[in-house]
């Protein structure tokens, strides 16, 4: 078991020293028995195991968080900014600490996970000033009544979290609650639960008892805690059928969900566009640094006629600074796919892509690199002459697949982009001020770039259309969404 250095590349490792529940300030064994074997996917090293949670151990979490929220909500909201401001300086402190941990569990390269843990830091102080926007209102009625409104927390809130970044997710996505004065469990995903149990080694003792908790484990876990009464509101970033499948556990008890789902998202190149920040703007879009692996990746690549070859040969120039590598290596420009049954999932899209009549013009297999062997790679993949006809362009791979779609009539290219289920983010690449907003009102999706292509900004709202998800993430709407409205109405008379 790998305990503190990979056997390859030159970043150290320090791997969380507790595996077991973190509930109640104190770390349990789950009740079971059960444990979730690590194994890295970028080198088949075996990373020991953790604790699998059940529903008998989120019973007692809920309890620990619920008793920790009667005191918790009463905490002034200036005095929970100024814990969280402590957690950001942590996060600062330990970002290559945490990055490295990331990259040997999930597979992405260190020097962007860096970068994730700097994000997270930065959420938790954007919503640690936010505290005092969570206002009320009056309601004019007459000189002998007052009407008034107060924002009220939640409860104990629920934060399902997916591999693909690991602690970002695990701290900044609890800023929002925890600033409203929720309570909060995490539920790492069970592929990569060893930063969210760093992190909480690392905060433990500035939050009281049972304000954070972290619960890994596998679908039983995240079926309990859905359905559970005692949880006041589930969030999820996920798969649509994990949605749904939450959405159903959280009907019984009619709790608030919030959703952040899959994306086939399209990227729009106008016959205007300057083809060398189009194609930089489309291998950026692809996310091909974390193999693909992201909701918000612009995976389909609708190019105009008149510009297509040459934006193409750009494109397939510009992805090659993307090489599979092993992430601990700070130099690593593209990791691994998380687990052997996503690496399947992605060849079998890339056979699909062949046999349905796509042009594979890069990528395709694994990398050369004999050093890689043991780990899921897969090149940075393209295919030209794309058909929205062909699965590769209808359904998501979560994967390094960019399928690149050629586009002569607007209309007719809008009613393609919008022909999928999803609907999370989409990029238009245009000089023309009139059509770039024309395209950005058409294309049916929450989050839309103009000339660039998958940077987020903190007060932005993130979130998507159709079955890309429920909610707004990353602004005070966020922030609002974890708190309930209470009217009070007052006669002024004796």
């Amino acid at each position: 078991m790998l305990d503190k250095k990979p056997a390859t590349g030159p970043g150290e490792v320090t791997l969380p020293s507790h595996r077991e529940l973190y509930y109640g300030g104190a770390w349990h064994k789950a009740i079971s028995g059960r444990k979730l074997a690590l194994t890295s996917p970028a080198t088949g090293e075996d990373l020991g195991a953790v604790e699998d949670a059940g529903a008998a151990d989120v019973e007692r979490a809920i309890a620990a968080a619920s008793a920790a929220f009667k005191s918790w909500r009463r905490t002034k909201p200036l005095e929970r900014a100024e814990m969280l401001r402590e957690i950001a300086s942590i996060l600062r402190a330990h970002a290559e600490d945490l990055a490295l941990v990331d990259a040997i569990d999930c597979g992405n390269p260190a020097r962007e996970m860096v970068g994730d843990v700097r994000a997270a830091a930065g959420g938790m102080d954007f919503f640690a000033g936010l505290v005092t926007e969570m206002k009320g209102e009056t309601v004019p009625m007459g000189p002998a009544q007052l009407s008034y409104s107060v924002r009220e927390p939640l409860g104990v809130c629920a934060k399902i979290i997916p591999y693909n970044h690991p602690l970002m997710f695990a701290a900044v996505k609890t800023a929002a609650p925890l600033a409203a004065g929720n309570t909060i469990i995490v539920k790492p995903c069970e592929q990569a639960p060893l930063s969210a149990l760093r992190f909480a080694e690392l905060i433990e003792g500035i939050l009281p008892p049972g304000v954070f908790n972290v619960l890994p484990g596998g679908r039983e876990c995240g079926a309990a805690l859905s359905g559970h009464p005692g949880i006041a509101k589930v969030s999820l970033i996920g798969s649509v059928p994990t949605g749904k499948a939450i959405l159903r556990a959280a009907a019984d008890t009619v709790k608030p969900v919030m959703l952040e789902l899959g994306g086939k998202n399209a990227i729009i190149v106008c016959a205007d566009a300057d083809p060398d920040k189009a194609a930089a703007g489309i291998v950026r879009g692809m996310n091909f640094t974390w193999a693909g692996q992201s909701c918000g990746s612009t995976s389909r690549a609708f190019i105009h006629e008149s510009v297509y070859d040459a934006v193409l040969a750009k494109v397939l120039e510009k992805s090659k600074i993307h090489k599979p590598g092993i992430p601990t290596d700070m130099d690593c420009t593209m990791g691994s796919i998380v687990s052997q049954e996503q690496f399947d999932k992605v060849m079998r899209y890339i056979q699909w892509g062949k046999e349905d009549g796509a042009r594979l013009v890069a990528g395709g297999k694994r990398p050369d690199d004999p050093k890689l062997a043991r780990g899921f790679f897969v090149e940075p993949t393209i295919f030209a002459d794309v058909t929205m006809k062909m699965r590769i362009a209808k359904e998501e791979i979560f994967g390094p697949v960019l399928s690149v779609l050629k586009w002569r009539d607007e209309a007719a290219m809008i009613e393609e982009v919008n022909a999928v289920e999803y609907g999370l983010t989409g990029a238009v690449f245009t000089r023309d001020l009139v059509t770039a907003h024309r395209l950005a009102a058409a294309i049916e999706a929450g989050y839309i770039w103009i000339n660039q292509a998958s940077t987020h900004f903190l007060g932005a709202p993130f979130g998507g259309y159709k079955q890309s998800g429920l909610g707004r993430e990353e602004c005070l709407a966020e922030l609002l969404a974890y708190t309930q409205i209470k009217n009070v109405n007052v006669l002024l008379e004796g």
